[in-house]
């Protein structure tokens, strides 16, 4: 994974899914009818063409945009894991919009904010509200059928567009359940372990296709700010804790140059006031055993973080894949402010250890994404430029 000549340019994965197949995805998951043999021909037409603009543009590892995903970037394995049924939210669900004093010290600092956030930024329109999940039997692996979707379609796409190296984004055990409510493991431990043994599976099926698994695990940051008060920083630790043990589960018998990690604090455009530091959570980030990490790194409210691997040795084995613009401004960056950000974290890591990359996904959900979808291809363009001044001046 490491630099030869230049700096390498990927994002996080998912991207603004064309109309035609969001049409499919709304059937999907409002269980309607609708003409599968079409939703497939859909699906694996509008991959080739998402990787050829990814490729032309000049990104170097390109994804299948998430497209064959329903729900979100996290709960589309629900529909991939047995073990689990949907019930409706509880009033008090400790993430959910119901209950304003579980929400997290962001969401009460600035309660008239979200109140009209969340009026003008529904999840999906035209798309039922999903409930909670709810374990009451074994956790097992059953989405075969469509990670191999998923990687033949990629693949084929790869084909078409010439493009070399291609990834899938899937889920972590901390993100997929963060929430656990289980009637059938005695222990949380059993819970979450059983869970990792199960997308282990979607894991080596990715790698064992000869594509890059990246583990996408916003929850290991953003449960903080739901649990911290009045839980303390001990509680949020502990928690974390288990979930890397289980995520090192979830990765045994996956290469390590075949994988990477993607940790950030959430995809919405809010104040994000209360988001703990990298600073507390990157020693349990770099246990993770991956290839990669890719981190957010480029909106103002983490920007400065760079800082942290002036003193922080990244493993000698690892690369920084840092979010070098953001998915939630509709501000265009400056190639040249990219090259500064690659240029500066390059000169305390190594220029073959930086891979330029985009603070997270560009679409939430299917339907929604948090910058103009036009605008999703200029600023994979400015990353593109960025990088290749930045290494002008590293290969000189």
């Amino acid at each position: 994974m490491f630099n030869q000549d230049r700096f390498r340019v990927t994002h996080v994965g998912s991207l603004a899914r064309p109309v035609e197949l969001q049409t499919f995805l709304r059937a999907q998951e409002n269980g309607e009818s609708y003409d599968r043999d079409a939703f497939a021909d859909c699906l694996r037409e509008s991959v080739v063409e998402v990787v050829r603009r990814q490729h032309e543009i000049g990104v170097d590892f390109v994804s299948d945009g998430e497209f064959g995903k329903t729900q979100t970037w996290a709960w589309y394995v629900r529909d991939r894991l047995t073990g689990f049924e949907e019930r409706p939210l509880p009033p008090s669900e400790l993430v959910g919009p119901r209950d304003p004093s579980r929400l997290g010290e962001d969401r009460r600092a600035f309660a008239d904010f979200y109140a009209d956030y969340f009026g003008r930024n529904p999840v999906a329109e035209g798309v039922r509200e999903h409930g909670i999940a709810v374990c009451t039997g074994p956790i097992r692996y059953s989405g075969q059928e469509a990670i191999q979707r998923d990687i033949e379609n990629l693949k084929h796409a790869m084909a078409q567009a010439g493009a070399e190296h291609g990834f899938l984004p899937v889920v972590a055990p901390s993100s997929a359940v963060p929430i656990r409510v289980d009637e059938h493991y005695p222990s949380e431990e059993e819970f979450i372990f059983a869970l990792a043994d199960a997308l282990n599976e979607e894991y080596r099926a990715i790698v064992d296709a000869g594509l890059y698994v990246q583990i996408d695990d916003a929850y290991m940051a953003t449960m903080y700010d739901n649990m911290v008060p009045p839980g303390t920083i001990a509680d949020y630790r502990a928690w974390a804790e288990l979930r890397v043990q289980a995520l090192k589960r979830a990765l045994h018998g996956i290469p390590t140059d075949r994988s990477r990690y993607h940790v950030c604090w959430g995809s919405w455009n809010g104040p994000h006031s209360t988001d703990i530091p990298l600073r507390e959570i990157v020693d349990l980030i770099l246990q993770v055993p991956v290839g990669g990490y890719a981190l957010e790194q480029a909106n103002p409210r983490h920007e400065h973080e760079w800082r942290v691997w002036q003193d922080i040795a990244l493993p000698d084995d690892r690369v920084l894949i840092p979010g070098l613009i953001s998915h939630a401004t509709n501000v265009l960056e400056h190639p040249e402010l990219v090259a500064e950000r690659i240029v500066r974290l390059a000169e305390l890591v190594g220029r073959e250890r930086v891979i330029a990359g985009t603070d997270c996904g560009f679409a939430q959900t299917p339907y929604i994404t948090r910058v103009h979808p036009s605008l999703i291809w200029a600023k994979l363009q400015s990353l593109v430029e960025g990088a290749q001044i930045a290494s002008a001046r590293m290969w000189p």
